[in-house]
């Protein structure tokens, strides 16, 4: 595979360079998120200065829904700040290091791709969203300690919570229906999922956050509020990162080749090239407690860190930003997936995760014999987290 260095290119190499670009869900974003923003970001080192500052509240997400599921005597660590916020990070990061990704990890995801995989090669025909949800719950449940129900039932449970339209409804009628809605949906995931996965553990502790979280005296109702958060986090954002990242390299032969040819290093480089441009959560929210003048931003404004734009930064990451180039040669500074997975106190602690639960499922699904991409998937844009949605991709092989 010859690796192409993006600091060679020049502005006649790049077909893209004028204006045209990759990019799938770019005109999705465009739709923003609920919060209104005082200032929009639109370079990485000042999008990076915001997340990285101290007196950067997080704002956003999913604040509306945990407040709906009543309060909690502890704050999910998404909402923690400062010295709480490392301290919890601290006693949880044992669940995301590098080597339990290589060495326990793996092996579910490596079992889980090749089964879901020869389910695929034997009925010919599939949607790529179903198989993508299958596999991210099914590995971000085992983390979370979510393995006491059907996973078939946990799937459509958190895809219908999710998913959808989360704008504020008009008319009281129209809110009230909505609020019992969300709250069955609570309640249902609750009962089913959460309270055995919970009962289980009590009897006999697992190597999993669940666990971790009966051991600090967490309530059921705070243990809830965690798995929400986590579900989001770790199940619906890797499910659209799979679809997207398939979707591009199914419909362009030259890309898919290299990964094909590249390493497991490499082809998580051209993942990360992919989640560049195309990243699940598109807007990072913000609420300042003190000027950072270094942003250009005062205390009490709401800030919109635009991950596209910081991402398609050309001083961080050469010219033809809005290009996905295999072998893209970027700073360790900056990252090869940019601002994708957050910055700050607050970046993704699933980062490799993902990635590896991607890699392995995309290269055993690309080595099916005939395989093509019979319909494109529809692209919708959800409000709430600021993430693309990516439904009905039916894919089939010979």
């Amino acid at each position: 595979m010859m690796l192409v260095n993006a600091q060679a290119h020049s502005e006649a190499d790049c077909p893209f360079h004028s204006g045209d670009d990759h990019r799938k869900s770019a005109r999705a974003s465009a739709g923003g998120g609920i919060i209104d923003a005082d200032i929009w970001t639109d370079t990485l080192d000042r999008a990076r200065a915001i997340l990285r500052s101290d007196g950067a509240k997080q704002a956003g997400f999913l604040a509306e829904q945990v407040g709906k599921i009543g309060r909690a005597t502890r704050q999910p660590i998404l909402f923690l700040e400062g010295e709480a916020h490392r301290v919890r990070r601290g006693a949880t990061a044992r669940f995301f290091t590098p080597r339990i990704v290589a060495t326990r990890y793996r092996e579910l995801m490596i079992r889980l791709s090749d089964e879901l995989v020869e389910r695929f090669r034997q009925q010919k025909r599939a949607r790529l969203d179903d198989l993508s949800l299958e596999l991210a719950v099914a590995v971000a449940g085992d983390i979370v300690g979510l393995t006491a129900s059907n996973p078939n039932g946990l799937a459509r449970r958190l895809d219908i919570f999710f998913t959808g339209n989360f704008d504020p409804p008009r008319g009281r009628f129209r809110a009230l229906v909505k609020f019992l809605r969300s709250q069955y949906r609570v309640l249902s995931f609750h009962y089913r999922d959460v309270v055995p996965a919970i009962r289980e553990r009590k009897k006999k502790r697992q190597d999993d956050v669940i666990s971790h979280l009966i051991d600090e005296g967490y309530t059921d109702r705070e243990i809830l509020t965690e798995c929400l958060l986590y579900g989001a986090a770790g199940m619906a954002t890797t499910r659209e990162f799979i679809v997207m990242a398939a979707w591009h390299m199914l419909e362009r032969d030259e890309l898919r080749a290299a990964f094909q040819q590249a390493d497991e290093a490499g082809k998580i480089a051209i993942l990360e090239e992919i989640l560049r441009l195309e990243p699940v959560v598109g807007y990072i929210f913000r609420r300042m407690r003190t000027d950072l003048p270094a942003a250009d931003v005062r205390a009490g404004n709401a800030v919109a860190v635009d991950v596209r734009a910081a991402n398609t930064d050309e001083t961080a990451f050469g010219t033809c930003p809005r290009e996905i180039m295999a072998g893209r040669k970027v700073s360790a500074k900056y990252g090869n997936a940019g601002m994708s997975f957050g910055d700050g106190e607050h970046r993704c602690p699933g980062a490799q995760v993902a990635l590896h639960e991607s890699c392995l499922f995309l290269d055993r699904l690309l080595r099916v014999p005939g395989l093509k991409l019979e319909r494109a998937p529809d692209l919708a844009w959800n409000r709430l987290v600021t993430s693309y949605e990516l439904r009905n991709a039916v894919i089939i092989c010979s």
